[in-house]
């Protein structure tokens, strides 16, 4: 198994080649801010970033990730976008349970380091595969628009 660079960061993982990337993250390095949702993609709690680009981390075999860079809710606040997003976020008080929210912010950064000034559909389209049980998507938009204009 090749060495994973997660945040920066080398790790060498024993794991075999079709073990989702979440569980390498959460059960073997302790990672746990990235979350289990609905274990089928559809939900984005897991979202973490390959080179940039926000992937589902529960149905990616970390044999598939190749040499590409992962990001995870633990290290995206080191990238720019990341840390618009984590300050929005806050000023706003975007979070009610929380749950969801790391692989929010994972998908709203990837958002934003490709579109600087997205408007609503760009939102609600990048937003979209991932679901806040609480309902917090208003205040999700809002910290978007937010973390575009700061």
């Amino acid at each position: 198994m090749p060495d994973f660079t997660i945040n920066g960061e080398k790790h060498r993982v024993d794991a075999p080649a079709d073990m989702p990337l979440l569980w390498m993250l959460r059960d073997i390095l302790g990672m746990t801010g990235t979350k289990f949702g609905c274990g089928i993609a559809q939900c984005g709690a897991c979202t973490v970033h390959l080179d940039g680009v926000a992937v589902r981390s529960c149905q990616l075999p970390i044999g598939l990730v190749g040499d590409r860079a992962i990001t995870t809710i633990e290290g995206v606040g080191a990238t720019p976008a990341g840390a618009k997003i984590q300050k929005a976020w806050i000023d706003l008080e975007v979070i009610q349970c929380g749950y969801c929210q790391p692989g929010q912010v994972m998908s709203a950064v990837a958002l934003l380091a490709g579109n600087p000034t997205p408007d609503d559909e760009a939102i609600d389209a990048a937003m979209a595969g991932n679901i806040c049980r609480c309902g917090t998507y208003v205040r999700i938009r809002e910290g978007i628009k937010h973390a575009a204009r700061s």
